[in-house]
């Protein structure tokens, strides 16, 4: 059954609702603030940000006494949004519930635009950013070059993970062949595992020991399964494809962070079928594509859209096999996209 399209009257409506409904959650938290803050609050500490939750957040001790135990805490009104990766200064209250008083500088962070096209940070102080896809739901070269120009904008350094290596048969053994040559290529790291069937998993560990890495991914790849095999005991949800879209259903809804016992840390976030770019430049979707660093600035007009232009650097390139058709396809997609 198709969704019904809202009206502007009924999307200004649910919007109104919805900032109303936010104006008491944090009239009811800034209360709840004053009363924290007017009792005894302990000294400031470091602290981790573990997962956030609305107004609140998760944070893990740092340092002290209370050094790896876990807090609820408020955030003061003056603080700026916080995401899972975030270090900040806070101060533990009575019965678990502390206070955020500032946030560290982060190091990197990796965003996206929202629903309104506002940027979004999806989380903080990540060295390694996991692109997962797999067989089923088919994957989407654009919605990984998407993820690519997004390291490349973050400074972060970017893995390419195929998951359910199980699942490949000579139907979807060709095109997926195929995909991964073109990464392959340009010299991605690329791994190919099975967290249902544990291949590929002892090497995936490695690479991720001593790393802040972060899973990203349309969702139904597999991510919550992945973590569950790295990491026993956590026991993430697990959801099955729709048998209508063959599409993923979301089971992780926020970001959290989780330590491997060998050193490094490990972010999950909620799978996401679209990442938009809004918030870059066609200068920074040009730079996530590796392979154009050495073409650009070498076409005959100065203003060139690598479109039909003579003497295009870029065109001669495709045309020679120095760039993939499906590279080029997905970086026109991406800057149709930019307005």
């Amino acid at each position: 059954m198709a969704k019904r399209q809202l009206n502007r009257r009924q999307n200004w409506r649910i919007e109104k609702i919805q900032e109303e409904r936010a104006a008491r959650a944090a009239k009811r938290e800034s209360h709840t603030l004053d009363t924290l803050e007017g009792g005894d609050l302990g000294p400031e500490q470091l602290g981790l940000v573990i997962a956030h939750f609305g107004v609140q957040v998760e944070v893990e001790a740092l340092d002290g006494e209370l050094a790896g135990q876990v807090s609820r805490c408020h955030l003061r009104a003056n603080l700026p949004a916080l995401v899972t990766g975030d270090q900040v200064v806070w101060r533990a209250g009575n019965q678990g519930i502390g206070v955020i008083v500032a946030q560290l500088p982060r190091s990197t962070e990796l965003c996206r635009p929202d629903s309104r096209g506002q940027l979004k940070p999806v989380a903080a102080n990540v060295d390694l950013i996991v692109i997962v896809f797999a067989p089923l739901p088919e994957p989407h070269p654009n919605l990984i070059d998407r993820y690519l120009v997004a390291a490349e904008h973050a400074g972060i350094t970017p893995l390419l993970l195929l998951n359910k290596a199980d699942l490949i048969d000579a139907q979807n053994g060709p095109a997926l062949e195929a995909l991964l040559a073109v990464y392959r290529q340009l010299g991605y790291p690329l791994l190919e595992v099975s967290a249902h069937e544990g291949g590929g998993m002892k090497a995936l560990q490695e690479r991720l020991n001593g790393h802040v890495s972060v899973f990203v991914g349309q969702s139904g790849v597999g991510k919550s399964s992945l973590v569950n095999s790295l990491l026993p005991g956590v026991d993430l949800r697990v959801g099955p494809l729709s048998e209508v879209s063959g599409q993923g259903t979301h089971t992780t809804t926020t970001a959290r962070l989780f330590h491997f016992p060998g050193g490094g840390k490990l972010i999950d976030s909620p799978g996401i079928r679209e990442f938009g770019l809004g918030h870059v430049s066609r200068d920074d979707v040009e730079a996530g594509f590796i392979e154009f660093h050495e073409l650009l600035g070498h076409c005959r007009f100065r203003d060139c859209k690598h479109d039909r232009e003579p003497g295009c650097a870029l065109l001669k390139a495709l045309e020679e096999g120095r760039i993939q058709q499906q590279r080029m396809n997905s970086y026109r997609h991406i800057l149709s996209s930019l307005t």
